[in-house]
């Protein structure tokens, strides 16, 4: 169920039903559960090769930009001003972050995600 949930409330309510998903055959995402889901939103279900340099190679970038991102973050410290003066804790532009990174071109692709 907390799958379940965090795929409806990060996935399905803030950006659509997915065209796709890939996974890395978790029991997780393959379950009758999950098969009944993705047949009714009409979600395919694609699954990642096992050592495949390709696909562990993007999800690897992915993971270093958003360490890069968490880094500058930590370096600013742990709280910052709005410009109303307005202090607020740094994981309260995590949102902002995800917006940005998921809106982007990225140079492997060629494609926005």
């Amino acid at each position: 169920m907390d799958t379940a949930l965090f795929f409806w409330n990060t996935m399905i309510s803030t950006c659509g039903v997915p065209k796709i998903i890939i996974s890395d055959r978790d029991p997780k995402f393959t379950s009758e559960f999950w098969t009944n889901l993705y047949d009714m939103l009409g979600t395919k279900l694609a699954f990642s090769t096992a050592y495949h340099p390709q696909t562990d190679g993007l999800a690897e970038r992915m993971i270093q930009t958003m360490e890069d991102i968490l880094r500058i973050f930590y370096a600013y410290g742990m709280e910052y001003k709005d410009h109303e003066g307005y202090t607020h804790d740094w994981f309260t532009l995590l949102p902002a972050v995800q917006l940005a990174y998921n809106t982007c071109q990225y140079s492997t692709t060629g494609k926005k995600y």
